[in-house]
């Protein structure tokens, strides 16, 4: 192969992987959140609008993710301390087997637990990585999204919470 057919090769290359890029949507604070949240076991689809009038948290998450196992059974005293006002979906992001396997043994979490076999919600939501937690008003508005977060983030991703249900945040905890 000649120098200049490897630069054309490459050239075409790089141009494919960035306009992949740009054309991946990568939802931000303010925008209407996409409707897919994937299926549930039964391969029943799981939409936002499901959840229609409350404050949606969804995370994305992989059993070898120490941070996303140590996260979603926070997330579930959250949702059960805000009474009604907001809603988890933990979306895996391994395969059905390895999905079905994890919700048996997180049957005590009263949360929404979904797969995305197809994609469809990593690439709606943008996600190139994990831990990814995206928190919706109840209007159905992208309020804040994490990326790649561990426990210094605690402090934002309540305050992102507080405002996604309306409840009045104390100054100490504003980020």
């Amino acid at each position: 192969m000649t120098s200049s057919s490897f630069l054309s090769r490459l050239c075409v290359s790089l141009c494919f992987a960035i306009s992949t890029l740009a054309s991946a949507a990568m939802p931000v604070a303010g925008e209407i959140a996409p409707d897919n949240l994937g299926v549930t076991l039964k391969d029943e689809p799981v939409r936002l609008k499901d959840y229609a009038g409350k404050a949606v948290v969804i995370s994305f998450w992989a059993s070898w993710c120490p941070y996303c196992l140590k996260e979603l059974p926070i997330l579930y005293h959250v949702q059960k301390a805000a009474k009604g006002r907001l809603q988890v979906v933990a979306i895996n992001t391994e395969d059905d087997d390895t999905f079905r396997k994890l919700v048996r043994a997180m049957k005590t979490l009263d949360i929404a637990m979904s797969y995305d076999p197809e994609h469809k919600a990593r690439d709606a939501f943008g996600v190139n990585g994990i831990p990814h937690m995206v928190i919706i008003g109840s209007d159905g508005r992208i309020v804040e999204v994490f990326r790649g977060y561990d426990e210094s983030s605690l402090k934002p991703i309540v305050a992102a919470i507080n405002r996604a249900i309306g409840a009045d945040v104390p100054e100490s905890a504003s980020p």
